[in-house]
């Protein structure tokens, strides 16, 4: 991709792993919440999910990471994932002031011990995982 901060353009995107058991739950859970449809998604094995990665210092092939990227903003680890929560609808927004109370500190660790154990612990994909026809303009290329 020529230009990875082109893909950013038009809202939120999450940059997940699409060979994750989790992620790719993860990435369904958010096209079945978003309502208002403001989330996009890229997979780090596709052509703007790496660049992005790329762009953020992030290795696409060795991640530890999902981020969500909105304009200037970069949410990365735990707080990627309330990121993601106070962008959906009722109940979400309220777990995800819930969740910020609890310190990074605390949060983070948590999150890099499932990140780096997701495959051991939930499974990888033969295939990249891939949206529903009605879905498809939400996932970048």
């Amino acid at each position: 991709m020529a230009d990875p901060l082109a893909a950013l353009e038009g809202g939120p995107v999450v940059v997940f792993d699409a060979e994750c058991v989790l992620c790719s739950a993860n990435a369904l859970f958010i096209l079945k919440r978003d309502t208002r449809r403001r989330f996009r998604l890229a997979s780090m094995q596709g052509a703007a999910g790496s660049a992005i990665y790329r762009m953020l210092g992030i290795d696409p092939a060795d991640p530890e990471t999902m981020v969500v990227v909105d304009g200037a903003h970069v949410w990365r680890d735990s707080d990627g994932v309330l990121a993601i929560w106070r962008g959906l609808p009722w109940p979400w927004t309220w777990l995800a002031a819930l969740g910020s109370m609890v310190p990074r500190i605390l949060r983070d660790p948590v999150y890099r011990l499932i990140a780096r154990n997701r495959y051991r612990l939930f499974g990888k994909r033969e295939t990249c995982w891939m949206p529903d026809a009605k879905d498809m303009e939400r996932v970048l290329p």
